[in-house]
């Protein structure tokens, strides 16, 4: 395993303390803090019914480095979570990563916590180096969950700046990206959107990449090509909260203005966690600094240079999908075709059909009419859809893998 090397807190700028990881010599100390707060106990607890907690406490207090911590602690968690939930992790496009280059990975946002950690997982597998996580302050609702990410080697994403300081948030983070790669020596993740696609239709957000552009001396395009971009496409066979988005594209329908509570998200982490995947795969694409040098003059405005960026990642994204059964059988339900049907069994389709029922029956809205009823199994279907429909519409392109 590729150790990271771990500065002195003084050689960190001052300017990243409020959204930077704990360092190691921060370690035992945070890690002994949250070990005492009630509601750690009670969430690993609630998620390792088995554990003894006790045991547990003493295996984290002999941690020594956050990257121990990612290895000898999450690893296994993680190992726990794929053997429980899933039928099955994979990772292709290996290659496509180059352990004595940093990379900065964007992928798709299929799960709130599973997305960079399961990455983690492929490369703790593989030994390849493993990454500095971005993560949304949204979340971060209680002290000690703000220190326990900040263990595991995760950033802060400030998203509650408001309009005036929003312009300052991305270039402090765009500048600690930077500052991780051509300083620190390290990768990082980013998810390619701020919230998950409801539908599965998965496109990279503008801000997103404008940030990235922001954050050194060099022209938005020369900035971009520092971060060595490598997208990596995210495939659930089934998404677990796919009948809480179906809930709440019924709820926005009968009024515009529903908006979800803390309680909601806070659902949707734990069911996304702790409910069955089936199989689950990654796959790396290439590093896009050769396409983007080759399509993008060097002196191109920062919206040529990001509209480019986005419109790569995108496409290596939907190419590099894996497409299952269930798919398949939703894009042809979804089209009214048959263009699929070897791709898939009568047995195939009576078991998605038998899901979908389950799910929808999980949606927990009164007086749910047959109207609305028609209205949640075509979404259903329609996310389901979207990943082959997105594939197809990338491979009509010359640049697929």
């Amino acid at each position: 395993m590729t150790h990271t090397t771990n500065h002195n807190p003084a050689e960190h700028p001052s300017c990243f303390a409020d959204i930077r990881p704990y360092d190691d010599h921060e370690f035992h100390h945070k890690i002994a803090s949250v070990v005492r707060e009630p509601g750690f106990e009670h969430a690993v607890r609630y998620v390792m019914p088995d554990v003894d907690y006790d045991d547990f406490v003493k295996k984290l207090l002999a941690v020594e480095t956050q990257m121990d911590f990612q290895i000898k602690i999450m690893g296994p968690f993680l190992e726990m979570l794929v053997a429980k939930t899933t039928d099955g992790l994979s990772m292709s496009g290996a290659e496509n990563y180059n352990p004595a280059c940093r990379h900065t990975f964007i992928t798709n946002h299929r799960d709130i916590v599973l997305d960079a950690s399961f990455l983690n997982l492929c490369f703790i597998r593989r030994a390849l180096p493993l990454t500095q996580v971005a993560i949304g302050n949204n979340l971060l609702i209680f002290d000690w969950i703000t220190d326990l990410v900040k263990l595991n080697r995760s950033f802060i994403v400030k998203r509650d700046t408001g309009v005036r300081g929003a312009l300052d948030a991305a270039k402090q983070l765009s500048s600690y990206i930077h500052y991780v790669i051509n300083d620190l020596n390290e990768s990082v993740w980013i998810a390619q959107r701020e919230g998950r696609a409801k539908d599965s239709s998965d496109h990279t957000q503008e801000s997103v990449i404008k940030m990235l552009s922001l954050g050194a001396d060099g022209t938005p395009l020369n900035n971009l090509a520092d971060l060595n971009i490598v997208p990596v496409a995210i495939s659930y066979e089934y998404d677990p909260n796919d009948y809480l988005k179906v809930r709440e594209f019924l709820l926005k329908r009968r009024d515009p203005d529903f908006k979800k509570t803390q309680r909601d998200d806070l659902f949707s982490m734990e069911t996304g966690l702790l409910q069955h995947k089936g199989r689950v795969h990654f796959h790396l694409g290439k590093c896009i600094n050769e396409e983007l040098a080759a399509t993008v003059a060097a002196d191109a405005p920062r919206a040529d240079a990001v509209r480019a960026v986005c419109d790569m990642v995108d496409r290596s994204i939907h190419c590099g999908y894996r497409i299952f059964p269930c798919n398949y059988i939703a894009y042809d339900e979804v089209n009214g075709t048959h263009d699929y049907v070897s791709e898939y069994s009568e047995d195939d389709v009576a078991a998605f059909d038998a899901y979908i029922d389950r799910q929808l029956a999980r949606v927990d809205v009164p007086d749910i009419t047959d109207d609305e009823r028609a209205f949640m199994r075509s979404m259903m279907l329609t996310m389901y859809a979207n990943p082959l429909r997105n594939q197809l519409a990338a491979r009509d392109c010359a640049n697929c893998e």
